[in-house]
Order: structure tokens, then sequence, then C-alpha cells
């Protein structure tokens, strides 16, 4: 599924983003291609697991409680981005971002 999607080059992430325990960060996600049908879908991998699901939507805010967070989804649904309150130590991983059903 994530292969796919990246095949289609249907999600533009940054490269890696930094920031100190504590302080908020913004991971963002474009996807100008997206489709009415589509959901946005975010992963994350921590070091030496697999990637875990942990939200889908298909517009507007949505809380991530399990990561102290929250995802929002811009009105025209070309780009989405995952804020983090407070990430601790234990938040360092890959963060992932795709669309499909």
């Amino acid at each position: 599924f994530l292969a796919v999607a990246a095949a289609r080059a249907q999600v533009q992430q940054e490269p890696s983003l930094e920031t100190t325990e504590g302080s908020g960060i913004n991971i963002s996600c474009s996807h100008p291609k997206i489709r009415n049908n589509d959901w946005i879908h975010w992963y994350r991998q921590l070091p030496g697991r697999r990637p875990e699901h942990f939200i889908s939507a298909l517009k507007g805010l949505k809380d991530v409680p399990e990561i102290a967070g929250r995802l929002w989804l811009s009105a025209d649904r070309q780009s989405s981005a995952l804020w983090l309150w407070r990430p601790r130590r234990g938040d360092a991983a890959v963060y992932y971002c795709a669309l499909g059903p």
C-alpha cells in the first residue's frame, strides 16, 4: 500500500525535521492529486519496528490522543499536517502520510 502511494508520487513530505523534547512540531504532507474518495492515512515507524497506522481522516481537524497531537486537513484536502503538542524522546520516529480508500 505505501509503496503504491510512493510510486504514484501522490504525497510529498519534508525529508527530516528536528525539535527538542517538549517543543511542539508540525509535520506537513502535500497531496495535490487527492481524489474525492481518498482518505489521508498517517503512520509512524519507531526505530527497529514496523510502521504502525495511527489515524485516518477525510476532512477537518482530528485529535490524536495516542501521540498527544492533532491532525489538520486543508479545506481543499490538498495538504495535511500533524501537530505534536509536547513530543517526548519516545516519539522520535519516521512519520509517513499516504492516500487510499
